[in-house]
């Protein structure tokens, strides 16, 4: 098995999803940045990730990296929620996204709206109450979007 689907396992462990792991540079330290969301959908909104859930992964992410890290050389592990406000650059990340505004960039345009479905690469958008389809591959840069 890889890191990737050994982290899976541990993520899906404490009823969570893997919503994206990357090796970030901030300043001259190197992390390994472990983001997760919660399964859990309460009225219609997906949950939160509790801290105590963040140290849990951490105690159970460590051991593993300990015998297969991440990169080579000195490294820390941070384990956290992406945000309410978060990139999205995968289709599964699109997948996590559904019932949430987002924001995305198609040609010159810049969209808003809420993230309806998502079927194959085609995703369906509420944008002005109307239920607009968009192709993955046209949008070049999404996020989703809290209104207060």
């Amino acid at each position: 098995m890889s890191l990737h689907s050994d982290i899976v396992s541990l993520v899906s462990s404490l009823d969570l999803e893997l919503y994206d792991a990357a090796v970030v540079s901030e300043g001259d330290e190197t992390i390994y940045r472990v983001s997760v969301i919660s399964k859990e959908i309460v009225d219609g909104k997906r949950a939160g990730v509790s801290l105590e859930n963040c140290v849990e992964l951490t105690h159970l992410i460590s051991p593993l990296l300990d015998v297969t890290p991440p990169v080579s050389g000195e490294y820390r592990l941070e384990v956290g929620s992406p945000g309410i406000e978060r990139k999205l650059t995968t289709l599964d990340h699109f997948k996590m996204s559904v019932g949430e505004n987002i924001s995305f960039g198609k040609e010159k345009d810049k969209i808003r709206g809420l993230l309806q479905k998502v079927e194959g690469s085609k995703l369906f958008v509420v944008v002005d109450a109307e239920l607009v389809e968009f192709e993955f591959n046209d949008i070049k840069k999404a996020r989703t979007y809290f209104e207060w």
